[in-house]
């Protein structure tokens, strides 16, 4: 697994066990960037799963993500977490289109079960009878290379800095008074 760090002087890059958490644990979208046969980018938020060093994705048979990649099978992605502490996993990749029913089912169930909790509801149900029908694809996606973050560190100096900043404040305060 390449890792690179995505923020250089600002944060810390994230180790590979903590890159693996970050993929398998957090429930976020990734943003698939594509680039269609015009050369326009597209970005498509997307549900995935992480397993055996891969990133998989069920979408249409029929979407704009596959037409793109199927014109051009590099992508460019992207995970990350709006909440403090500011992180994520964002990169390169080669993805392969499986379109093959009995193989993309046990991947799907696998993605509606992380985002949804279970089979069982509308959403999962609705979706896996688009897996189940053969009008899905998955997604197989081979990053080159990640590129990620962790700002956490850097917020709780932050803190800190803005913490002594206030006491001085008061203090200065106080001797004006």
């Amino acid at each position: 697994m390449k890792i690179v760090h995505g923020s250089p002087g600002f944060g810390s890059i994230l180790t590979e066990e903590q890159t693996i958490k970050f993929l398998t644990d957090k429930k976020l979208n990734l943003l698939l960037g594509t680039v269609d046969k015009n050369s326009n980018p597209f970005i498509h938020p997307v549900w995935f799963l992480y397993e055996n060093e891969k990133l998989y994705v069920e979408t249409s048979r029929t979407s704009k993500k596959v037409q793109n990649i199927m014109s051009k099978n590099t992508i460019y992605f992207c995970i990350d977490d709006e909440n403090l502490p500011y992180m994520g996993v964002r990169g390169k990749a080669l993805v392969k289109v499986s379109t093959d029913v009995e193989s993309n089912i046990p991947i799907a169930e696998r993605i509606m079960i992380k985002y949804t909790g279970d089979l069982k509801n509308k959403v999962a149900k609705m979706l896996m009878s688009g897996v189940e029908a053969g009008k899905s694809a998955i997604l197989e996606i081979t990053p080159i290379y990640y590129s990620t973050w962790d700002h956490s560190e850097s917020w709780k100096i932050l803190w800190i800095v803005l913490f002594y900043v206030k006491v001085l404040f008061v203090i200065f305060m106080r001797e004006k008074i």
